[in-house]
């Protein structure tokens, strides 16, 4: 066995490739701190697996998903990052010295003076195979993204959360009617969102009410089956858009125990900044944002973190 292998230094490392974690990549490069990005299992990120964005500035007709991150990636690139295709599988952020380890795809090692970890957020899903049919062509995990394509018309909405009761409302101002569905006989919301739901006249609360199917042409979707949990009945919701509001789980597992995060696994970083509570390491995007989770918002932290990381490394080599 070789116990000589060497092992790759990298100036600033970025862990993702969603729009934090290229826009970061842009920042640093242009800085000349020789970026490399891992992309993760899903290259681009979420916005890969949606079709329309048409509330990101600067793209007046709407681009999609995934053109939109060949885009920023091609921009990044341009700059002289490195994007490779790979994932963190292991991290030591507690080597003397300040110099990070990274092991990538269970076979790599490398090291790093900084790391901005941009791995995002992945959303709950129910697991039905027509909500994946339909993901994209009616169903939607965003309504602040998607929402305003079904202006006027009949939406349906599952979650009993703050944020299923806050799409809510924000489907009630653009859509004809909103179908809230909630699992139990009451809300997991605060008080003050709740009553703004019951407040809303065109929201047509539906308790003790389960997903059974999402039904659609083969092209859109048409309608959805339902049924109450109590009392057995199946009936069917004609609605255009389908809206899954249970939450996101932030991609953090692999730094359980080493990074500061909150109940629900998203990193929580220093106020008004992304450093984490390792120096060097920083944390941008959805994976430390449980409140915005836009492409735009993203994009910004991600411009942060390559600033503070560049900002670290000056003031560590002005105290060498």
């Amino acid at each position: 066995m070789n116990t000589k292998e060497e092992i790759e230094h990298i100036q600033c490392l970025i862990i993702g490739s969603g729009p934090a974690g290229y826009t970061a990549a842009i920042y640093a490069a242009r800085a000349d701190m020789k970026p490399v990005i891992y992309t993760g299992l899903v290259p681009g990120g979420q916005l890969t697996q949606t079709t329309e964005v048409d509330n990101f500035p600067g793209y007046p007709n709407g681009i999609t998903g995934p053109v939109m991150m060949e885009d920023l990636r091609a921009q990044a690139e341009r700059f002289g990052t490195s994007v490779r295709f790979g994932y963190a599988t292991k991290v030591d952020f507690s080597i003397i010295g300040g110099v990070h380890k990274i092991e990538i795809d269970n076979i790599k090692t490398v090291t790093a003076d900084t790391v901005i970890i941009a791995t995002g957020a992945t959303a709950k899903w129910l697991g039905l195979d027509s909500e994946e049919k339909y993901n994209g062509f009616g169903v939607s995990a965003c309504a602040v993204c998607d929402g305003f394509f079904f202006k006027g018309q009949d939406v349906a909405i599952v979650g009993a959360g703050d944020t299923a009761a806050e799409e809510a409302t924000y489907l009630a101002k653009l859509c004809n009617k909103v179908h809230m569905l909630v699992r139990r006989d009451e809300f997991r919301a605060s008080k003050a969102m709740v009553h703004r739901v019951l407040n809303t006249p065109n929201i047509e609360i539906h308790y003790n009410t389960e997903t059974q199917e999402v039904l659609g042409d083969g092209q859109v979707v048409t309608g959805l089956r339902v049924k109450n949990n109590q009392t057995q009945e199946v009936k069917d919701l004609d609605i255009t858009g389908f809206f899954v509001a249970i939450g996101h789980k932030p991609n953090t597992d692999l730094f359980k125990g080493v990074l500061d995060m909150d109940e629900t696994g998203y990193l929580i970083t220093k106020p008004n900044v992304t450093a984490t509570n390792i120096p060097g390491v920083f944390a941008c995007g959805d994976v430390q944002d449980n409140v915005y989770r836009q492409a735009i918002t993203a994009a910004g932290t991600g411009c942060m973190a390559a600033l503070e990381a560049e900002r670290y490394l000056a003031a560590k080599e002005g105290g060498e």
